[in-house]
């Protein structure tokens, strides 16, 4: 029987857990792989940039919160996923040498009320270094079942229907790609592209960061909610980030070929409302779109931010995926833009 369940949850209970050392070498295969940008790659281009230092990606800081809180206690409970994170902000680089751990803080615990047999408890989660400096926070929802509630039915989640597969929508990265804050059009919308999560990618990124059951082998899964394998929910926002950088590249790629300077951008403060709206499945495609919905000058000289509300759509048109997410861009009067893309 799993220690934890849903009685288990005590609101205004604080507790502390981890020590996760992150090495250089994650830091950049952890970029190579989903989210190449130049700070997150090399020491050289994170001290030349707004960072200061070689610093890892948010998507890895959010996947080592989530690989922590996995070893420390979910893979010990009756946890059956999360529909989302309500807000999530990263206040200081994570760097190499940093050792992470957590402090989880039950916010609240109620039942369900569509799953009689499972109650959701809602957490904040800091992630702190070596210092005792908080790096990250996480605000969201899990849900778990009851201690002695029957298991709820295999497949109850809202899996989608197979049905007619939908053409993905065209690639077209220019949308959002803007050269500099002047450039941005609010409203624009970009075609980042699709992603196949077939098995092996799924499998291989739930052992490293997410090893729940349900995300690794066929049995646990057909025993789920879920039904059968799906992915991490981690990996759909890992694969978004991964095709935004690709679209950059093509932008960039278009601007040289027309003699023009490639775009600059800087880091990203954080997301909210990010939301996990379907399973996406082994041979689950999913295409990728972010559009402009605000975008302001802020305090530091030459740089504002530009928000975002990216989606994820599956191959049957069904929305599986969206967030609201901000970024930093320079200003045309900026005297020396750091960072690149």
């Amino acid at each position: 029987m799993p220690r934890w369940s849903f009685e288990d949850i005590k609101p205004g209970e604080v507790a502390t857990y981890g020590d996760r050392l992150v090495t250089a070498g994650e830091i950049v295969d952890f970029a190579r792989q989903w989210d190449p940008q130049p700070f997150h790659l090399d020491e050289a281009a994170g001290r030349a940039s707004i960072l200061g230092g070689l610093t890892a990606s948010g998507w890895h800081s959010a996947c080592l919160l989530m690989r922590i809180n996995c070893d420390a206690w979910i893979e010990d409970s009756t946890s059956l996923g999360g529909p989302g994170i309500e807000e999530m902000a990263w206040l200081k680089p994570v760097r190499p040498g940093d050792r992470l751990s957590v402090r989880r803080t039950v916010l609240e615990a109620r039942p369900s009320a569509s799953r009689p047999g499972a109650g959701i408890g809602r957490f904040l989660f800091e992630v702190m270094n070596q210092r005792g400096e908080i790096v990250m926070t996480q605000r969201n929802a899990i849900l778990f079942a009851r201690r002695d509630a029957p298991p709820p039915p295999p497949g109850s989640y809202d899996a989608p229907a197979p049905g007619p597969e939908v053409a993905a929508p065209p690639v077209s990265p220019d949308g959002t790609m803007a050269l500099t804050f002047e450039d941005v059009v609010v409203g624009a919308t970009a075609q980042l592209g699709a992603w196949r999560f077939d098995r092996d990618g799924v499998v291989d990124f739930a052992r490293q960061w997410d090893p729940q059951p349900f995300h690794l082998d066929e049995a646990a899964a057909a025993a789920s909610p879920f039904g059968r394998v799906a992915a991490s929910g981690w990996q759909t926002a890992c694969a978004w980030m991964r095709l935004m950088i690709a679209a950059r590249e093509r932008a960039d790629a278009a601007r040289r070929a027309r003699g023009e300077a490639p775009a600059m951008s800087g880091p990203s403060p954080g997301y909210r409302d990010l939301r996990w709206l379907k399973p996406v499945y082994v041979g689950d495609t999913v295409s990728y779109s972010s559009t402009v919905v605000a975008a302001r000058r802020v305090s530091r000289p030459g740089w504002a931010v530009v928000s975002h509300t990216s989606a994820g759509r599956n191959q049957y048109g069904e929305e599986v995926f969206r967030f609201d997410s901000s970024v930093f861009m320079p200003t045309r009067d900026a005297h020396a833009p750091l960072s690149g893309s």
